[in-house]
């Protein structure tokens, strides 16, 4: 088998033992009914749950880490998956088999790379599937990725030196404005589902505040860990 026929999908996971078996299932069954030939790499960055084992019982590859970063995490995975074409898909997020054609489609047609937008799952609070409308709107409009699920080619995701590490969030975005040097970076109409966890517990005008608090202090805001706890908090 050509390396680049190889589809890679790079998972990165902390203790995601809730949902990380719904989502290596959902992976396998896209690729298989895509016919692809594909791996799974399973970035572990220092859980302490069952990660790493529901992982390799799912027929993942796993790739220890201790960074608790996103960006490097998922860095990690990319460094050790054998494709030239990489889907980064978030561990509590379930892609289809068509996200998975299109988004190969379209790097076939001659994308650098793109992303998709996710649905929130159905429990989710209105005020989430409402702010995630607004959101994808947005995102599409300027063509950025969420970070649920990411694709390129390993050329320019390596050509921009992958995930900008200076980021604890929003590598996703970063990743958007770096690819689009390179070439077309797409945002595909299929959805996704993903978990809407972080919105347990929070009320809507919480999510505002945290939304304005990003905003007013710019980019050093994403590049520490200290004020992001949202995506560090350690809640699955």
């Amino acid at each position: 088998m050509h390396r680049g026929d190889l589809i890679s999908f790079v998972v990165p996971a902390y203790n995601e033992e809730k949902c990380l078996g719904d989502t290596l299932a959902a992976i396998h069954a896209a690729a298989r009914e895509n016919a692809l030939e594909y791996e799974v790499v399973v970035a572990n960055d220092a859980s302490t749950d069952s990660t790493a084992a529901i992982a390799e019982a799912h027929g993942a590859r796993v790739v220890d880490v201790a960074y608790r970063q996103i960006s490097r995490t998922r860095n990690a995975g990319a460094r050790e998956a054998r494709g030239e074409r990489l889907i980064f898909v978030d561990a509590d997020t379930r892609v289809n088999a068509a996200v998975v054609s299109e988004a190969l489609a379209a790097l076939d047609a001659g994308a650098v790379g793109g992303g998709a937008m996710p649905l929130f799952e159905a429990s989710a609070p209105r005020w989430a599937h409402a702010s995630l409308s607004v959101v994808a709107l947005t995102m599409r409009t300027f063509r950025l990725a969420a970070g649920c699920f990411v694709f390129c080619r390993r050329a320019p995701f390596e050509a921009i030196g992958g995930f900008d590490e200076r980021h604890f969030a929003g590598e996703e975005i970063m990743l958007s404005l770096a690819m689009r040097k390179h070439g077309r970076f797409v945002i595909l109409r299929e959805r996704l589902v993903t978990s809407a966890r972080k919105s347990a517990g929070m009320s809507f005008g919480q999510f505002m505040r945290l939304c304005f608090r990003l905003t007013f202090r710019g980019m050093g805001a994403i590049r520490r860990r200290e004020g992001n706890e949202f995506w560090y908090d350690g809640k699955r």
